[in-house]
Formats: structure tokens, sequence, C-alpha cells
């Protein structure tokens, strides 16, 4: 692996094919969340994983929202991986938002396009499952907690479920001198209600659409996105592909990573541009 830092994006490249695609990751998430993706991808991809402004080794930032997340990566972007020219995004929740704003903001970066579970209309219906998740996290006394079994027992009770839980503590890191969280936690509470929406299509986007190809993959067991987003999707999106994948939750490529290795193989090596 080739560590491509920036000053203010982290990103890991992997693998040495000639197909280039970036992951995006969601909330909380990290670069690596896509690795097992990335290797499944090989040996015809070479995979740029990216943590987002504010989560993994990636600097903390004092405003956030789609526009500048999608500008902060599009620099990154110019500056390395698609110096030679268009590139694939694939991006998940959180990820996925700033991936379509990269598309419509920076075309000429963008080759194919591939959104997974999450569409470019408000889910208000979740901003209470990740408040909930902040103030958990928030609540831990970090500076007590010696070893990540501190923080996961702390975490117990306000996060039941260990998958959640185990997702979660990924973002713990020690640097000497003790635990800290990686992600900008006071940040992602403050702006929680920007990360939930989505830029407005007129006055922010200026009504444009992304004239490359698009794969939307949604869970099966998620409702992050819904048919009557639809016709929003398409407005942005006109060459828009949906696919469905059966028994996955909104967690798609940790749900069914083969399939979702299948479904990317096939949309991005397909001949039509």
């Amino acid at each position: 692996m080739t560590d491509t830092s920036s000053t203010t994006v982290h990103s890991v490249e992997t693998g040495d094919g000639d197909h280039r695609v970036v992951f995006l990751h969601g909330l909380f998430g990290r670069g690596k969340n896509f690795s097992m993706i990335a290797k499944g991808l090989q040996p015809e991809f070479r995979s740029l994983l990216v943590d987002l402004p504010n989560h993994g080794q990636s600097d903390w930032t004092e405003e956030l929202d789609y526009l500048q997340l999608a500008d902060q990566v599009a620099e990154h972007l110019e500056s390395s991986f698609a110096a030679d020219g268009p590139v694939d995004v694939v991006g998940h929740s959180m990820g996925g938002k700033v991936a379509m704003v990269l598309a419509l903001r920076h075309p000429e970066l963008v080759r194919k396009l591939v959104i997974i579970d999450i569409s470019p209309v408000g889910s208000g219906s979740s901003r209470s499952e990740f408040h909930h998740l902040l103030d958990a996290l928030a609540a831990v006394d970090i500076e007590s907690a010696e070893r990540r079994s501190d923080v996961d027992a702390a975490l117990k009770d306000p996060i039941p479920e260990a998958g959640v839980r185990g997702f979660l503590l990924q973002n713990l890191k020690n640097d000497g001198d003790g635990l800290r969280w990686q992600p900008n936690l006071t940040l992602l509470r403050s702006e929680l209600e920007t990360i939930m929406g989505f830029p407005d299509i007129e006055t922010d986007l200026n009504q444009v659409q992304f004239p490359g190809r698009v794969l939307w993959i949604a869970g099966e067991k998620s409702n992050y996105v819904k048919d009557e987003d639809e016709p929003v999707m398409r407005a942005l999106f006109p060459s828009t592909i949906r696919l469905k994948v059966r028994g996955a939750s909104h967690w798609v490529h940790s749900d069914r990573p083969q399939e979702v290795i299948n479904a990317l193989r096939t949309f991005l090596l397909s001949e039509r541009k």
C-alpha cells in the first residue's frame, strides 16, 4: 500500500490495476472500511481508500457541509489519483452524498459513479439514531479509559449491539498520551442536520446534471433509498441503474461483500462509458 496523504485529506492506495476507483466512507467510517472490497476488485483495479475530513487520519475542520467536503476531495484527487484523468467513485451513506456532489461540481474528475444506500433526499428519519450514537460516544470518559475494552464496557448500555460497538471502536486511537476518538465528534454532533440533509438542487447545485453512468445500490432491509426518491435521483443523474441487494442492511458492502464486488466489477468494467 502507498500512503498518499495531503494537508487535509488522508488516503491509502492499494492495488496496481489499470482501472482507478475511489472509495468514500460513511459517518463514523474510515477508508479502510472498503479494504475487503478493494482487495476483491484486484487485479484489474487500483483503489484509493479516502478518510473524509473529520474522520480517520484526515484533518479536522471548523465547519462542515457537502459542498466543502466535495471540494476538499476534489482537490486531493486533482493532485494525486485523478491527475491523469477521470476516475470511478464509490460512496456509501454520507460518503455517497459527498460522491454525488463531487460528480455534480467536478464532473471532469468522475468517469462512473456508484452510490451505496443513500439518496439525494434528506434522511431525517435516521437523525435520532445517529444523534444517539454521537451522544453515547461523547459521554464516554475517554481520558480515564486505559484500554479499548474499557470504552466497550462504557458503551454497552447505550449501544447494546456488539457489531455496532465494534464498528465505532475502530475510531479509537492510542497516540501515546492515551486513547482519543479520531472523528471530530463535536463538529459532527453540531452539524448532524447538515449531514442528514442534502444541498439544495437549485441554489447550491444550480440544477446541474451529471452526464456519466450511475449505479445505485440499496440494501433490501434498508429504507435509506425509497422509490419516491427516484425522480430527484434521475433529475440529477439521468443515466442511473438501480440494484437492490437481497438480505442486506444499510451497510450493504459489509453484509454482502461479494455481491457488491460482483456488481462493481460488472458495472465499472463494462465498455459503455
